[in-house]
């Protein structure tokens, strides 16, 4: 009979076998017992009612693998709508290539020994939620047609979903993998999720693509964790991931976010025509996010702690630095800034026309000029990378608040920002200098420290001093303009000097010496032939 205590504990909502209490078998009519507690008789008379692709209900019931094998092999290894909740499989459970015509539910089941749906096919939805894998899990080349669940597993040995197809979405929500896990080649058709789930050891999601979201939320990474090379077509989100071992992350055309991530170890990002975003990241080891193909755009690096990030090719014209929890960590290569606004500009201050030479700033500075945003984004259309609307810069206090804003979180909770104004501008640009790989960048990175430092002068003296120093040379790093100032002085020397020498009178001085006596002789006429001869 059925225990009512077992119930209440259990919650099931089937008739239980009536041998034992502990036991949870549904029963099989006209019996009042489960079909691991049948005689071999009773056995052979239950199934021999079973036709391929019927629906099975096994719902805590307890399988050999003997069992198991009879049951397959009567369906022909074809199923209908099959129940295994809360079902305790034994001895190996081999579904290979078992076709099941309907839905399929595994939840809070529990497999002693190997669980292999190698080349399984799941027409319609799956569930495995709660269910416990003592040993491996196989799931090789499996597909399912409908949405998988996975919620909550625990896998003692290695998973391996390789091959595997899922049209619909899928779940691993808190799933707990101690062994290896592989996805490589896996094709998630829809969106998988991942959030607060735990690998105990490494996992590789290698040549694996998902339709559209990838899910990693609050993850655990005990060991290497190798997310691609992988396709994603919408946003792969590892906000909150907890990664004690190396992380990389090989992806493109979609959106990564490492919100709050925590990376102990190396950490690499190879990214093709992709954004990522590392608002309030934690980088303990060497971290690298490297272009590919396409533009790399950094949307944000407001309160990132990295020891060394090495930024190659990345796109930082709308990122702002100004946030940065150790700016001398970073490492700038062959990346994209913004560009101050080239030829005349006209304004009511003073002075009222100024000429502006093309040269790099940060997208801080843009932002704190109050540029419009249509100059960062001048040259844009070069038909790669993301088609999303990209955000207008903002300062590290405006992206501190909208991030605390979006995560729910209260303000205290995080690092107070510090309003941008033209000192902070000028020791940002010095403390970023040194990681810049071009020469030209560093220099346009000590003028841009030279000019917020005149801007931001209390002192009229020195702001005096320093606009002469910019107006002179340009702070020692505009040689043209020095050479022009010196060509002006010298045309202008060279004009005063044939100025004075056109102009000055003619003078001739007589001098009367007495000693000095004029004589003038009086002219010889010499004879003619004439006067020789007579």
């Amino acid at each position: 009979m059925t225990s009512r205590l077992k119930l209440a504990l259990f919650d099931v909502a089937w008739r239980t076998c009536g041998v034992s209490p502990e036991c949870l078998g549904v029963v099989c009519e006209p019996y009042d017992r489960c079909l691991a507690h049948l005689g071999p008789a009773e056995v052979e008379s239950v199934l021999r009612r079973l036709v391929p692709g019927q629906g099975i209900d096994l719902r805590g019931t307890t399988l050999e693998e003997d069992l198991l094998t009879h049951i397959l092999e009567r369906v022909e290894r074809r199923l209908g709508r099959a129940r295994f909740d809360r079902a305790v499989f034994t001895g190996p459970a081999r579904f290979r290539e078992v076709v099941f015509a309907s839905d399929a539910t595994f939840d809070h089941a529990r497999f002693d020994h190997l669980a292999s749906f190698f080349g399984t096919s799941f027409t319609g939805n799956v569930s495995f939620g709660e269910a416990r894998f003592h040993r491996e899990l196989s799931l090789h080349g499996t597909h399912v047609r409908g949405h998988g669940r996975f919620d909550r597993i625990r896998v003692g040995g290695d998973a391996l979903f390789g091959e595997a197809r899922f049209d619909g979405d899928t779940s691993f929500r808190g799933a707990d993998f101690h062994g290896f896990a592989a996805f490589d080649g896996t094709a998630f058709a829809g969106g998988v999720g991942f959030r607060g789930s735990r690998f105990r050891r490494a996992v590789s999601f290698r040549a694996s693509a998902v339709g559209r979201n990838a899910g990693f939320d609050g993850l655990r990474f005990h060991g290497p964790a190798y997310l691609g090379p992988m396709l994603v077509g919408g946003c792969l989100s590892l906000s909150g991931v907890r990664a004690c071992g190396p992380l990389q992350v090989d992806t493109g055309r979609c959106r990564v976010t490492l919100r709050a991530a925590v990376v102990t170890g190396p950490f690499t990002a190879r990214l093709s025509a992709a954004e990522i975003d590392l608002r309030d990241a934690t980088l303990i080891g060497p971290a690298a996010v490297t272009r590919r193909a396409g533009r790399v755009r950094v949307t944000s690096l407001d309160g990132l702690d990295a020891d060394a990030l090495t930024l190659n090719g990345a796109d930082l014209r709308t990122c702002g630095l100004g946030g940065l929890r150790r700016p001398e960590g970073l490492r700038l290569r062959d990346c994209l800034f913004a560009t101050t606004p080239a030829g005349v500009s006209w304004r009511l201050g003073w002075p009222p026309v100024r000429w502006w030479t093309r040269r790099v700033i940060l997208a801080d500075e843009h932002s704190w000029r109050a540029w419009p945003p249509s100059d960062l984004e001048a040259g844009d259309a070069d038909g790669e990378g993301m088609r999303a609307k990209r955000p207008r810069p903002t300062t590290a206090g405006a992206a501190r608040v909208a991030a605390t804003s979006e995560a729910g979180e209260p303000h205290g909770d995080r690092r107070s920002a510090r309003p941008l104004d033209a000192g902070w501008l000028g020791t940002l640009y010095e403390r970023l200098r040194p990681g810049v790989g071009d020469a030209k960048t560093s220099a346009d990175f000590a003028f841009g420290a030279m000019e917020m430092r005149r801007l931001g002068s209390p002192r009229v003296r020195a702001r005096v001093l320093l606009s002469l120093y910019w107006l002179a040379c340009g702070y020692g790093l505009r040689l043209g303009r020095a050479l022009g100032w010196l060509t002006l002085v010298a045309a202008l020397v060279a004009g005063a000097l044939c100025w004075a020498a056109g102009t000055r009178p003619t003078r001739h001085w007589v001098g009367q010496n007495p000693r000095i006596a004029v004589v003038r002789a009086k002219p010889v006429i010499s004879p003619g032939p004439s006067a020789q001869h007579g």
